[in-house]
């Protein structure tokens, strides 16, 4: 049988982020970030922007991810600011960064 070699971090941050009808930033960025799990804790669409120039998520087209309900996404190798806007305020946004 082969040898699986898994990775390994040196530091895991939980977050979780209040749903906000209005763009709110989940994570800042962070140049040490390998990857992020999000949890859209929530029974509204969560729209999530990955950007390095400052621009914030919108519902409409200002978006890099849409999640479902109750969904989860990885994200891996971005280091940028990563901000969500919900379809309508309820529940959280729960974010674990491994570092």
């Amino acid at each position: 049988m082969a040898q699986v070699t898994l990775p390994t971090y040196g530091e895991t941050v939980f977050t979780s982020v209040a749903s906000s009808a209005s763009s709110v930033t989940l994570l800042a960025a962070n140049p040490q970030r390998k990857r992020v799990f999000i949890s859209n804790a929530s029974t509204a669409i969560l729209y999530v922007r990955l950007d390095t120039t400052g621009a914030t998520a919108t519902a409409t087209s200002g978006h890099s991810i849409q999640m479902a309900a109750n969904t989860n996404v990885e994200i891996v190798g971005f280091t940028g600011v990563i901000t969500g806007i919900w379809a309508s305020a309820n529940g959280f946004a729960n974010m674990t960064e491994l570092k």
